[in-house]
C-alpha cells in the first residue's frame, strides 16, 4: 500500500495521539484510540494520518524532548488493556475510575499529572503481578521480546537511576554520569534491582503490543500511519548518557541570529559525530528506523537541514550568536596570511580587545551617580583581575584564556553594571577560532570593531575568501546530505517527508528532488518573499513531490490566523475569492481548505482542529485556544491540547465527513 501511496494524491489529517479522546478515556489519548480515529478518517476517505512524536518524554510535555529515541511513551498506554488488568482486584479498578473522573473533563491534559497517576497505577498492577512477570523475563515471552529489543535494557537501566535521582539530568547525578556498556550491563544483572528493571520493561513491551496492533487497524482501514522523527536528541537522553561517542557533547544544535531570536536560538540537544556513526554504519540510525517500521508507512523528518549542516554554539555559551554551521570548510591562518595578516592582526580579529576606558564608561554609566570613585575602582579592578589579560603595555585587553563563553563571564560574579557591556563585547569579532588555526565568521562579523576598520579594499577581499568558502561547504553540505539521506532511504521502506522549512541552502531542495523526498510547503509561508508585496506562490505550481498544509503544530490554527494574522484582502485575492468572510465560519474554512486541496501536492494535510472548523459543533470560544504549541514558551499549555468531544462523537456529524469527503476529492489546480 505505501509504494501506491507515493504515486497517488492523499488527504491527511494530523493528530497527536494524545489529543484524542474516547467515552472510556483516562483524561488522554491512547495507542488504543487510533483504531477508532482511523474508522472516522475512512469514513472521511481521509488517506493518511500523521501523529508526532510517541517516544518517552518522562514527565516533559514537549513530544520533542526525548528520554529515548527507541522507548515509548508509557502516557500512552490503554491500562485496562494490560493482559494483568483482568485480574486487578477492586483497589486499582477504583482508582482507574477515579482518575477518568478527575482527568477526563479537562479541555486540555496535564502531562505530569497523568504521567504520575499512570505511572503509579501500573506499578500497581506489577506489584500484583511480578512474579509472573520476572519469570517471563527470566525465560519466558518477555525474554523473547528482551532478546529483540536489546535497546530496552540501557533504557530500563537509566530509567531507574534517573527516578532514583528525582527526575534530574544524568549529568547532575552523584554517580553513574559516566558509564561504560559494561557498567550499564553490570547494572542490568544486578539481582537487586532486577526488579525496578523489568517494571520498565513490562511497560514497554505492553506499549510495544498496543501500538503495533493500533498501527495494524489503520492499515486495515486503508490508511497510511506516518511518524515524526526528530533528527536530534534531548541532551538528558539515554542515547546520550549510554552512547557519547555518537555525539559531540560539547556543542549544542540550534538555529543562527534572525530578526525574531537576535542571539539565535540554542535548542539544548547535542549534535551528531558523524565520523564516529560512519564506523559502524550508522547502526544507531538503522536501528531507530527498524523500530519506526514496525508502526508507520511514512514519517515525518523534523528539521531535515540538519543532515546537511546545523548551526552549533559551545556548551559554555548561553546564546548561539557566536555559532557556526557543522560541517564548513575553514578559513585557515593560512588563508589569512595570505591576505597579509600578521599575528597581531590575526589576534586583533579573532579575539575581542576591550579599551580600558569602555569598562569605566560602562560601569558609570549603568551604574549611577550614588557611588564613589573607590567602589568604581574596585569594580573596576576585579573585572581586570578576574576576566582580562592586558594586550603587552596598551590600554587594551583581551578576554583571559579561562573563559570560554558567556556561562564563564556570568559566573565571575562581576558588578551587575559592566556584565551586559562584556558579554556583549564576548561577540565582538570577525572569525570565531574554533580549533586551533580554524576560523569560522561570526554571524554578526560586519558589525565587529575590527571589521571597522579594515579599508574598502581589505573588506573586498575578505569578503571574496568567505564566498568561496561558502561555495566549498555548500558542495560538502551537499555531499553529507546525500549521504545520510540515501542511508535513510536504503535502511527502511518508509515514505520519507521532510521539515524543510526556513531559510534553506539551495543544496537541500537539490537533495530532496534527486532523492524522490517530500517537502513541506506551508500556504502561509510559501511566498516569493524577495517581490514586492511577498505574493503567495499560485497551488499549481506546489512540486507533486511535496507535503501542503495550510498550518503545523509550531503555529496558529487556519482560523486564528485568519482572524489575528492574516492579510484578508491579499488572500482572498490571492486564492480567487474576494468576498471572503473576514470573520471565520464553516464557509471559510471550507473555501481555504477546499483551495488548499488543490495544491498539485502528493499529500494534502491538514490539523485535527482545521478539519473541525469545518463544522459549526466544535468551536472553541477562543481560537487561541485550539493551538498545540507556542514555540518560545514553556508553560502547561503547550503540547495538551485535546479535541472537543470524543471520537464517537464527533463521528455522528455527518455534515463534517460529507465536506471532509469533498476535500479529499479535489483536483489538482491547473497550470495556466
Amino acid at each position: 500500500m505505501e509504494k501506491l501511496a507515493v504515486n497517488k494524491r492523499l488527504l491527511g489529517v494530523v493528530v497527536p495521539v494524545g489529543a484524542l479522546r474516547t467515552k472510556n478515556g483516562i483524561g488522554v489519548g491512547e495507542f488504543t484510540d487510533l483504531a477508532e480515529f482511523a474508522l472516522l478518517c475512512k469514513k472521511m476517505k481521509v488517506g493518511l494520518i500523521q501523529i508526532l512524536p510517541v517516544n518517552d518524554t518522562g514527565y516533559d510535555s514537549s513530544p520533542y524532548s526525548s528520554l529515548t529515541a527507541f522507548g515509548l511513551h508509557p502516557l500512552y498506554l490503554n491500562i485496562e488493556q494490560l493482559g494483568e488488568f483482568s485480574a486487578a482486584d477492586s483497589t486499582i479498578r477504583d482508582r482507574i475510575k477515579a482518575a477518568k473522573d478527575k482527568f477526563d473533563s479537562s479541555k486540555r491534559f496535564s502531562p505530569y499529572l497523568l504521567m504520575k497517576e499512570k505511572k503509579e497505577i501500573c506499578l500497581d498492577i506489577f506489584n500484583a503481578n511480578k512474579t509472573a512477570i520476572i519469570k517471563s523475563a527470566a525465560g519466558g515471552d518477555l525474554l523473547a521480546w528482551i532478546d529483540k529489543n536489546s535497546w530496552v535494557k540501557e533504557y530500563a537501566v537509566f530509567r531507574r537511576l534517573k527516578e532514583k535521582n528525582d527526575l534530574k539530568s544524568w549529568k547532575e547525578w552523584n554517580e553513574y554520569r559516566n558509564v561504560t556498556p559494561a557498567d550499564i550491563m553490570k547494572l542490568w544483572d544486578d539481582e537487586g534491582l532486577k526488579e525496578e528493571h523489568i517494571f520498565w520493561v513490562w511497560l514497554q513491551q505492553a506499549l510495544d503490543a498496543q501500538f503495533a496492533k493500533a498501527s495494524k487497524a489503520v492499515n486495515d482501514a486503508g490508511i497510511i500511519l506516518e511518524g515524526d522523527l526528530p533528527i536530534l536528541m534531548n541532551d538528558d537522553s539515554c542515547d546520550v548518557w549510554a552512547n557519547p561517542e555518537i555525539f559531540h557533547t560539547d556543542l549544542i544544535a540550534g538555529a543562527p541570529p534572525d530578526m525574531y531570536s537576535p542571539g539565535g536560538q540554542r535548542w539544548g540537544f547535542p549534535i551528531y559525530n558523524w565520523e564516529a556513526q560512519e564506523k559502524d554504519n550508522y547502526s544507531w540510525w538503522r536501528k531507530r528506523l527498524a523500530l519506526a517500521e514496525k508502526y508507520y508507512q511514512a514519517y515525518r523528518i523534523d528539521h531535515v537541514l540538519g543532515f546537511f549542516r546545523i548551526w552549533a554554539s559551545s556548551q559554555f555559551d548561553d546564546s548561539s550568536a557566536l555559532g557556526r554551521f557543522v560541517p564548513y570548510t575553514p578559513v585557515t591562518s593560512g588563508d589569512l596570511k595570505k591576505l597579509g595578516y600578521d599575528k597581531n592582526r590575526i589576534r586583533w580579529i579573532t579575539q575581542p580587545h576591550v579599551p580600558t576606558g569602555e569598562i569605566w564608561d560602562a560601569l558609570k554609566n549603568n551604574w549611577g551617580s550614588s557611588y564613589s570613585d573607590t567602589e568604581l575602582k574596585a569594580a573596576a579592578d576585579k573585572v581586570f583581575s578576574k576576566a582580562l589579560v592586558r594586550v603587552n603595555d596598551e590600554e587594551l585587553w583581551v578576554f583571559k584564556k579561562k573563559i570560554r563563553g558567556e556561562k564563564d563571564i556570568n559566573a565571575l560574579n562581576l558588578h551587575p553594571a559592566v556584565r551586559p557591556y562584556l558579554l556583549a563585547k564576548w561577540k565582538d569579532r570577525v572569525f570565531l577560532e574554533y580549533s586551533k588555526g580554524k576560523y569560522s565568521p561570526v554571524w554578526y562579523y560586519r558589525s565587529a570593531k575590527a571589521y571597522s576598520t579594515f579599508s574598502e579594499g581589505e573588506k573586498e577581499n575578505l569578503e571574496a575568501l568567505l564566498e568561496k568558502r561558502r561555495i566549498k561547504s555548500e558542495k560538502v553540505w551537499e555531499k553529507q546530505g546525500m549521504k545520510l539521506l540515501s542511508l535513510l532511504i536504503e535502511s527502511s521502506s518508509m515514505l520519507p517527508c521532510a521539515e524543510d522549512l526556513g531559510a534553506v541552502p539551495p543544496c537541500v531542495p537539490k537533495v530532496l528532488t534527486k532523492l524522490k523526498i517530500l517537502g513541506l510547503r506551508v500556504t502561509r509561508w510559501f511566498r516569493e518573499w524577495d517581490k514586492g508585496g511577498q505574493p503567495y506562490i499560485p497551488f499549481e505550481e506546489y512540486p507533486a513531490l511535496s507535503v501542503c498544509t495550510p498550518a503545523v503544530h509550531d503555529s496558529s490554527t487556519v482560523r486564528e490566523w485568519w482572524e489575528k494574522e492574516a492579510d484578508q484582502e491579499q488572500f482572498s485575492g490571492f486564492i480567487g475569492v474576494p468576498s471572503l468572510p473576514k470573520v471565520f465560519n464553516p464557509g471559510t474554512a471550507k473555501i481555504i481548505l477546499s483551495k488548499t486541496a488543490g495544491a498539485r501536492s502528493r499529500f494534502r494535510v491538514f490539523q485535527i482542529q482545521d478539519i473541525l472548523h469545518l463544522s459549526n459543533s466544535w468551536y472553541s470560544q477562543n481560537s487561541e485556544d485550539e493551538r498545540i504549541n507556542v514555540p518560545g514558551t514553556f508553560n502547561d499549555f503547550n503540547w495538551a491540547y485535546r479535541l472537543p468531544a470524543a471520537v464517537s462523537e464527533i463521528a455522528k456529524d455527518k455534515e463534517l465527513i460529507n465536506t471532509v469527503v469533498q476535500l479529499s476529492r479535489t483536483k489538482p489546480a491547473k497550470r495556466t
